[in-house]
């Protein structure tokens, strides 16, 4: 399984020293914020996109897939009842499966807590029910990339709408696309599920349903700087067979991004030893 680091918490980097950055600490890979790419990711043109993938492989380092799909353009929503946004939305996504596609990625985890929230006087259904209906669209246009798209559950505090696994795998049985899935976000997972991290994977690696992992505590801080324990997930993954990527993703960076990173990065490489010693 490879191990990326979210390149947000590097971002004042150029991407070319995200990417020599990242390689040098041992990370396999970087998973892109497209928004640290360009103002309008959604716009970027072949060139662009060459660009940043030839740094990545002359750095060495993989482009792993996307996260934080819909920070920019501003405006956007899959659940709202403007129908024009929602078009609008549904393209700015069929522009980044393609552009995770191009850059080599293999996944776009879609959380974007802000562009799936409740309107006033809206019911939980009916917005559930339209961004289930933009899943499904994205979902056609990532099986003919040949990428994964991954509904991301997070917990309450950041948005009502899809907030644990059971939720996540009713809306993907629903899509039934083989191109939708769904994620494991730890810190999220912390917060809305009464199920622990491995008792998760155990329940829902085997059906196939969590495609990626992002690790983080409970606290927001990266692996190892709260009171969250990832050694027995890692066993769990090596259990239950899962050959998907584990992406770092802190959201507070103590003390500091490029730190955060590089002690992260140490104390996953030390589970992952020390289950390949036993």
């Amino acid at each position: 399984m490879r191990i990326a680091l979210c390149n947000e918490v590097i971002a004042p980097m150029p991407f070319p020293a995200q990417c020599e950055y990242a390689a040098k600490l041992g990370y396999d890979g970087l998973e892109v914020a497209p928004y640290t790419l360009s103002e309008e990711p959604q716009r970027m043109g072949a060139a662009q996109i060459a660009v940043a993938r030839a740094a990545a492989e002359e750095a060495g380092i993989a482009v792993t897939g996307l996260h934080w799909l819909l920070v920019k353009p501003t405006g956007l929503s899959i659940s709202t009842k403007d129908a024009a946004v929602r078009r609008r939305t549904l393209d700015v996504m069929y522009a980044l499966v393609d552009l995770c596609a191009a850059l080599g990625g293999r996944y776009l985890v879609h959380g974007s807590p802000q562009q799936r929230r409740l309107e006033a006087g809206e019911t939980r259904a009916a917005a559930t029910e339209r961004a289930r209906e933009c899943f499904a669209a994205v979902a056609e246009r990532a099986r003919q990339a040949g990428v994964t798209y991954c509904v991301e559950p997070l917990a309450p505090d950041a948005t009502p709408l899809i907030n644990t696994l059971d939720e996540a795998a009713a809306l993907v049985a629903q899509v039934g696309n083989p191109a939708l899935r769904s994620m494991l976000d730890c810190s999220a997972a912390g917060r809305a599920e009464r199920a622990s991290l491995p008792e998760l994977v155990e329940r829902w690696v085997p059906e196939g349903l969590i495609a990626h992992v992002q690790v983080n505590d409970r606290n927001r801080r990266g692996p190892g700087q709260g009171e969250q324990t990832f050694a027995p997930l890692f066993a769990a993954l090596k259990r239950t067979g899962y050959r998907g990527d584990v992406a770092v993703e802190p959201f507070d960076y103590v003390p500091d991004g490029p730190s955060a990173a590089a002690r992260a990065i140490g104390y996953l490489r030390g589970i992952l030893e020390a289950l390949e010693a036993h």
